[in-house]
């Protein structure tokens, strides 16, 4: 049965699963065929997307129950259908037929419907039939009912809206409120790591029920810049602090971490701080490399003036030493 989509072998669980265990398949597997790691890669968008629709039914308690249920008729006739063809009765007001009120005897041969709805639709025209004939006290093959094919749904369209981030909330995640032109307003919760020209899908939230694709743009910082996953910056030091060495605090987007200058430090040299970079996963980081910029005072107190003053009768320091002679 070509039209027949197993649930559970798309999330690579048994029908007994536990809930834990296919909320744990369905990460494994969402990880590991991720559009964002598999770039370019078709198949493995189209697995995604299954992997999603099968944990988007086997995760909710009701649409399994029904899933299991009508399993029997996917595999006599192929209800799942094509795409777009029907729809599962509602969670909320499920139908059941009534095979023993009259109407509806015997087999069913299942391969002539298309999909579940179409079973259900012709079902309920029986029943109606019936219904009509026993309250005029005639029979059901007295009456003929004319059916108009219902008017074809409104194509689903995707939509893309752009979500500007700040760098210090694309570091961290956590929920961003995002207002559509539509005049909607919406909650995201954002994953921790999110990249310039990264794209996010919504589910169901663009127009005509199709998916919302958020373009994720990341403000320029102050004092951060960032690279692949690296974090590059500049800190400002004293000439005595570049000759002496000294330990400073340094900004990182974690938060200040102490940074050990070391002694005769160049300006324009770059020194790393491992793995307080941007997140690479949620257990790997880029680095972060401080160049340091040695800054003269502009003006410095009289005390200040003497000293500078002492230090260069007696330095022994020549730096132009090198330069040519002649």
């Amino acid at each position: 049965m070509q039209n027949f989509r197993n649930y559970y072998e798309i999330l690579s669980v048994p029908k007994t699963a536990t809930a834990d265990e296919i909320k744990r398949s369905y990460r494994r597997l969402a990880r590991k065929y991720h559009p964002d790691l598999n770039p370019n890669d078709k198949a493995a968008e189209e697995r995604f997307k299954d992997i999603g629709e099968a944990y988007e039914v086997l995760s909710d308690t009701t649409k399994r129950q029904q899933y299991d249920r009508f399993g029997q008729y996917w595999k006599q006739g192929g209800f799942q259908g094509s795409g777009g063809g029907g729809r599962a009765p509602s969670s909320r007001e499920p139908y059941t037929p009534d095979f023993e009120r009259g109407g509806y005897t015997g087999d069913v041969d299942f391969s002539q419907y298309n999909d579940f709805q179409e079973f259900v639709d012709q079902l309920l025209g029986k029943f109606r039939t019936n219904e009509r004939a026993q309250e005029t006290g005639g029979s059901s093959s007295s009456y003929r009912t004319s059916t108009q094919a219902p008017p074809r749904p409104t194509p689903r369209r995707d939509s893309e809206a752009l979500l500007e981030l700040p760098l210090e909330r694309a570091y961290v995640g956590g929920r961003e409120r995002i207002r559509l032109e539509d005049g909607r307003s919406l909650e995201v919760n954002m994953p921790a790591g999110v990249l310039s020209g990264q794209r996010i899908r919504l589910k169901g939230q663009g127009a005509s029920g199709g998916d919302l694709y958020l373009k994720i743009t990341l403000k320029p910082h102050t004092f951060f810049t960032l690279e692949g996953f690296d974090i590059r910056c500049q800190l400002p030091i004293s000439p005595s602090e570049s000759v002496l060495g000294v330990q400073v605090e340094v900004p990182t987007l974690s938060g200040l971490v102490k940074l050990t200058i070391p002694p005769a430090v160049k300006s324009g040299q770059q020194l790393r701080l491992s793995g307080k970079g941007f997140p690479k996963d949620s257990r790997s980081f880029g680095d972060q490399y401080v160049e340091v910029q040695i800054v003269v005072p502009k003006n410095p107190s009289n005390r200040e003036r003497e000293l500078y003053e002492q230090l260069l009768k007696i330095q022994s320091f020549d730096p132009r030493e090198n330069l040519p002679k002649k």
